[in-house]
């Protein structure tokens, strides 16, 4: 029988739209557990403002520009994070953005950069990474995708396309990466509440909420918090050796409903 080692205690991570959102709440969690964070993303300013939050609360942490849409940035943010960090043991792909529109609607090029940053910019880092995993031995690669890759909404233009392809990648790189002690996962967020789409206007999100109403996605108005989604993340990259969680969904529960005076049901 193989056997498994458990993984050190000081993993370093990576971190890919750690600016905000699960990426910034990620890291937090990351960080409280013992594990240095590099953090990453276009908006370095408020990557450098939750270092020092980290670093201040005892933790490690080093923040970098990061454009995931970019070849250079990527090479140069994991060489930068590793000199200061040491070997990624962790990454998390989280950059993104969304902007709201119709299929037909959406300017071609403004497409190509959507599905650019969350499908090629995972692969740029799977690029950069993988390989100094897999000669160690030991890695978690955790793509953040969406439910809108396997049910996907209207009027949220490139988005769920490119998480459609994301989770193909994913599957492809399980079958590539099998017994190499690498273990790549996605963990598939629901609604939630970050700061991806909430700059768009009421011109534009009132037709959205209606198609999707109208499609049946608003089932109930409670969002998920990021910090839901750091709790998925840490346990996935948590698992013992011998245990690969390839796929989380992480859904926002409904408001407890009260039932009326007396009754038991």
């Amino acid at each position: 029988m193989p056997r498994f080692e458990p993984h050190p205690d000081r993993r370093p991570v990576l971190i890919a739209g750690a600016s905000s959102g699960i990426g910034a709440a990620t890291a937090e969690a990351l960080s409280e557990l013992g594990h240095p964070v590099a953090l990453g993303a276009r908006r370095v300013e408020q990557c450098e403002a939750l270092a020092s939050k980290i670093v201040s609360n005892g933790g490690e942490a080093f923040a970098h520009h990061l454009d995931v849409a970019d070849t250079g940035s990527v090479d140069a943010f994991v060489t930068a994070a590793e000199t200061a960090l040491g070997a990624a043991e962790i990454v998390v792909s989280g950059a993104g953005d969304l902007s709201f529109s119709q299929i037909h609607e959406m300017d071609p090029d403004h497409f190509l950069r959507q599905v650019d940053v969350h499908l090629v910019g995972v692969q740029r880092l799977v690029h950069r990474v993988i390989p100094g995993m897999i000669a160690r031995q030991r890695g978690d690669f955790v793509i953040i995708s969406s439910d809108t890759a396997g049910n996907p909404r209207p009027r949220m233009g490139a988005y769920p396309a490119a998480k459609s392809a994301v989770e193909t990648m994913a599957q492809q790189m399980w079958m590539e990466l099998e017994g190499t002690g690498v273990r790549a996962s996605l963990v598939r967020p629901g609604p939630t509440m970050t700061g991806m789409g909430l700059d768009t206007t009421a011109e534009v999100i009132g037709p959205v909420l209606e198609d999707w109403s109208k499609w049946g996605f608003a089932r109930h108005p409670e969002m998920l918090r990021a910090a839901n989604l750091a709790s998925a993340i840490v346990a996935v990259v948590s698992a013992p050796r011998g245990a690969h969680i390839a796929v989380t969904e992480v859904q926002p529960e409904a408001r407890v409903q009260a039932t009326a005076a007396g009754s038991n049901r």
